[in-house]
């Protein structure tokens, strides 16, 4: 699991880069933080009286596809949602692409599971990064009892979640779906595709005995982190017993939001083919600056994908923490003191009086 809180997450920004098989600086074996901190930090910071007024809005598309393999989820209140009364503690809202894979069933039974083990599990809301991790693994095993009850189920699913807890911005991910935060007009990418190309995934896969074959997980899969999938031999169970290199373990990004953070996308990887972070940044800005209509703007992220050629199924969340459309941004270029030399000064001056 491996949680980055917002200090660390905007370090080196400038120096991002956009390949999406890059897990820049992410460690091996995966790292994690003091559940006690952060919590500490999602109750009360006194440098940031930010509160999010959260609006958000989604599209889908079968795209270029015989079958819709997509699915997505927004709830405002996750306990409220599940009747449940946690008292005196913020509303978590909850968000959610999954991308399936082999049919649709892996995808819609993580779509309606995962919320209610989340909120179901002892410790939320109070440590939300042991409930996330926890609740992936528990909702994968829960699918593997499923599947072998009704085969006709089988398939696997990629996902990723964004919760908001006050201030407090968590992403879960498991795939290759991914969360771009906007700050200003930059992109902040929230997570990081899971893909055999990744360094980090290709030594966790080779330490558990699997291996990359032509670009696919054991020669068989496009990603490396994954719910379902129980079907295909070797990747979730291996004949020793031990757990397969296709891992149902989300890595964790925490960020506390401040007032220059503007909007949350979320795209299944189908976006991501023709659109880089910053570019869907600068996209989705300026249609907010247009009309201010979150459903709209992301209606207009998938057709614009589909004008630049994305041939998979195209789903995208948003989710806006102000209630004003992100202001026009200044760029600040830097002065250049430009000069010309003796010669070409000479050489100007009698090309204009000659003419």
């Amino acid at each position: 699991m491996c949680v980055q809180d917002s200090e660390q997450a905007t370090e080196g920004m400038e120096d991002q880069k956009e390949s999406s098989c890059d897990l820049g600086n992410s460690s091996f074996p995966l790292e994690s933080i003091s559940e006690d901190a952060s919590v500490s930090n999602r109750r009360y910071n006194p440098f940031n009286h930010f509160i999010p007024a959260l609006r958000s809005g989604e599209w889908s598309d079968i795209g270029c596809r015989s079958n819709m393999e997509d699915t997505h989820i927004c709830i405002t209140d996750l306990a409220k949602n599940f009747g449940y009364n946690v008292l005196g503690e913020e509303a978590v809202s909850f968000y959610g692409v999954f991308d399936g894979h082999g049919g649709k069933g892996a995808a819609n039974f993580v779509r309606e599971h995962l919320p209610r083990v989340i909120v179901e599990d002892a410790d939320f809301p109070l440590e939300l990064e042991k409930v996330v991790t926890r609740s992936f693994l528990e909702t994968d095993a829960a699918f593997a009892k499923s599947c072998s009850l009704e085969s006709a189920l089988s398939s696997g699913t990629t996902a990723l979640t964004a919760m908001i807890f006050g201030r407090s911005l968590l992403v879960a991910n498991a795939g290759d779906c991914r969360a771009v935060l906007s700050r200003r007009g930059m992109a902040i990418e929230m997570s990081k595709d899971h893909r055999p190309c990744c360094d980090n995934e290709r030594m966790r896969i080779e330490s558990l005995g699997g291996f990359i074959d032509d670009g696919y997980l054991n020669g068989q899969l496009a990603v490396t982190r994954a719910l379902g999938d129980w079907h295909m031999n070797g990747l979730k169970e291996t004949t020793t017993g031990m757990g397969g290199p296709l891992s149902a373990e989300p890595e964790l990004k925490l960020l506390t939001l401040t007032k220059e953070d503007e909007f949350l996308i979320i795209g299944s990887d189908g976006m991501w083919d023709v659109f880089r972070s910053q570019n869907a940044v600068d996209f989705a800005r300026r249609k907010l600056q247009e009309h201010n209509d979150v459903k709209k703007c992301c209606m207009e992220i998938v057709e614009e994908a589909m004008k630049r050629g994305a041939t998979d199924n195209l789903t995208v969340v948003m989710v806006c923490f102000h209630s004003e459309p992100p202001p026009p941004m200044v760029v600040q270029r830097p002065k250049v003191i430009r000069s010309i030399s003796a010669e070409g000064l000479q050489n100007l001056n009698k090309f204009l009086l000659e003419g």
